[in-house]
């Protein structure tokens, strides 16, 4: 090889090396989103964000569902030189780690490389979509931020009263809960008061207190999560309000008297709830 070959071949195969070393880096602009970090020596090929849309996603009986909200996209590749993790690997990662931090699994299709996960967070639930292709060396993570109604009006006390006289119970919404726990959350306290408040202004009222689930998880499991969580709402009222203990009995139902279907992610938030019933 002449002198002037062998230059010419030595910048070939620098500009070649440039080229893949650069065509290994994030795309501009591309960043993780904080939820979760990346699979290891994998890099951001591509990635998009929308304010607002709708996507396809499954629900637990592998059901078409549509979620709206924003919606994040990106695209990994692993890098040249590395080994790719298997499929299933990339998947169980993403399901550990987000069951870590309070979320589900929704549905796994490891024969297809997909799974759909979801957390459940005061005010916005996340729905996530890891989808593998190529054998583990690509894969496609969707990121459904869905913001919930920031719910400002809470039934006052003659509303509920209204109700209850009217058709011997009345549904309670502002009650809150983390995910599969009978703590009452802080922010549930302007509905406590105003039950308070209905039974101070009616001394002769005593009630029921009803929990309610959605159909996610087992009918025994959710019959005594929905128990623990009217004895909670009880113990509250009668520690923190002063109400008296024998005007109030709980119960839990589970999903046993749903108001909505359970089809859906909105019918299923309906089903969750705590009912007062007139004894």
């Amino acid at each position: 090889m002449s002198k002037r070959s062998k230059i010419i071949w030595l910048i070939c195969l620098f500009f070649s090396m440039v080229s893949i070393s650069f065509g290994q880096v994030d795309e501009e602009g591309c960043k993780d989103h904080p939820m979760f970090t990346r699979m290891p020596n994998f890099y951001l090929s591509d990635c998009e964000l929308k304010e607002f849309a709708s996507l396809e996603f499954k629900d637990e009986k592998g059901n078409d569902i549509q979620v709206e909200g924003k919606i994040h996209r990106a695209d990994y590749w692993i890098k040249e030189g590395f080994q790719a993790p298997s499929e299933l690997q990339i998947i169980r990662n993403y399901e550990n780690a987000i069951q870590k931090i309070g979320g589900v699994v929704v549905k796994e299709y490891a024969n297809w490389g997909e799974a759909y996960l979801k957390l459940s967070k005061p005010g916005k639930t996340y729905w996530v979509l890891v989808d593998c292709t190529n054998d583990g060396a690509h894969y496609e993570l969707i990121i459904v931020e869905k913001a919930e109604m920031a719910q400002e009006v809470v039934a006052d006390a003659k509303s509920l009263l209204n109700d209850i006289q009217a058709s011997g119970h009345v549904a309670v919404y502002g009650i809150y809960f983390d995910f599969n726990k009978a703590e009452i959350k802080p922010e549930s306290e302007p509905s406590l008061k105003e039950i308070a408040k209905l039974l101070q202004q009616n001394l002769m009222l005593k009630l029921y207190v009803v929990g309610h689930t959605d159909n996610v998880g087992t009918l025994s499991y959710n019959l005594e999560l929905s128990r623990q969580r009217a004895e909670a709402v009880v113990k509250e009222l009668t520690t923190k309000f002063g109400v008296a203990g024998a005007r109030l009995i709980a119960y839990g139902v589970g999903p046993l008297a749903p108001v909505s279907s359970n089809q859906t992610e909105e019918g299923r938030a309906k089903n969750r709830r705590v009912e007062l019933v007139a004894q």
